[in-house]
């Protein structure tokens, strides 16, 4: 009986072994956040509405006054838990599954949670972008959905 457990685990290491160094990459280069906070933080002064535009489409909402003065756009997305959380260790679960999947157990996966955050940004007259900040679209959803 050994020697089967013992060529099972031979047999099987490796590919768990690749899956989970693969799940493991992917979910350490999804640090930091969502992406569109880095975009915004390393272009506020340089970024240019255009910019912005070409990156994202087209405002969800663009406010910008008749007599001169900062401009204001929103955008409003679905994030994740995961997108949310700088490091999340969910690919672990991910891993988990995929290795389950593969020997012919589990086919179900749990569905994400989304949830709608806005993104106001804040243009100067040069339309250069001066600030920005991310918040729920309904502030309280994410607390409230994640309160145990």
């Amino acid at each position: 009986m050994s020697v089967s457990i013992s060529s099972a685990i031979q047999k099987y290491l490796p590919l768990a072994t690749g899956i989970l160094l693969a799940a493991l990459t992917v979910g350490f280069s999804g640090c930091g956040g969502p992406w569109r906070d880095t975009y915004f933080k390393k272009g506020v002064g340089r970024l240019t509405q255009e910019e912005v535009r070409e990156q994202l489409g087209p405002p969800h909402t663009a406010k910008t006054p008749a007599l001169g003065g900062d401009s204001l756009w929103t955008y409003r997305f679905a994030l994740s838990e995961q997108d949310l959380t700088s490091w999340n260790s969910s690919f672990v679960a991910d891993a988990s599954h995929s290795v389950t999947s593969m020997m012919g157990k589990g086919t179900e996966a749990a569905k994400r949670t989304l949830y709608c955050y806005r993104y106001t940004l804040t243009f100067s007259e040069e339309k250069t972008l001066k600030n920005w900040k991310r918040e729920e679209c309904v502030p309280g959803t994410r607390e409230t959905l994640t309160a145990k």
